[in-house]
């Protein structure tokens, strides 16, 4: 089991500050983990939360809706969405009343490529957690916000 305290070499003024740095310490420690875990599939942790959202919402919805969902609420979403869609991972719809306004949706091929996401189990560093565990840690980090 890890020690922020000898990870990082490094002594805390309390607890409080040795929770918010193992908090940051560890939220890189996981974006670097997915970036390695999703590069095989070529695409990023951000657009693997865009295909996610528009798998879960079962319908086209709007840029703006995909944008407010995200985890990364990073400004390159669009961005983001035209390599998806050069990939042919979704598609976009424009609205036939409003121009202005862009739906999007997963294509099959966007379907297929989380099926085999989902069925890949290197992510296993959350098999350290046990349910409770991971109720508990959701429930503090809930408070925190």
């Amino acid at each position: 089991m890890g020690d922020i305290s000898k990870d990082i070499n490094s002594r805390f003024k309390n607890d409080k500050i040795k929770a918010l740095i193992n908090i940051k310490f560890t939220a890189n420690w996981i974006h670097s983990h997915e970036n390695e875990f999703f590069r095989p599939y070529g695409i990023s942790p951000q657009q693997y939360n865009i295909l996610r959202i528009l798998r879960g919402a079962g319908e086209a919805i709007k840029v703006q809706t995909i944008k407010d969902r995200m985890i990364d609420r990073a400004p390159n979403a669009t961005r983001l969405m035209d390599k998806l869609c050069d990939k042919k991972l979704i598609e976009r719809i424009r609205c036939d009343h409003d121009r202005r306004v862009v739906y999007i949706s997963i294509s099959e091929e966007g379907l297929k490529l989380l099926k085999t996401i989902d069925h890949n189990d290197k992510l296993d560093f959350l098999e350290n957690l046990t349910e409770e565990e991971a109720t508990i840690l959701s429930s503090l980090l809930d408070k925190l916000r």
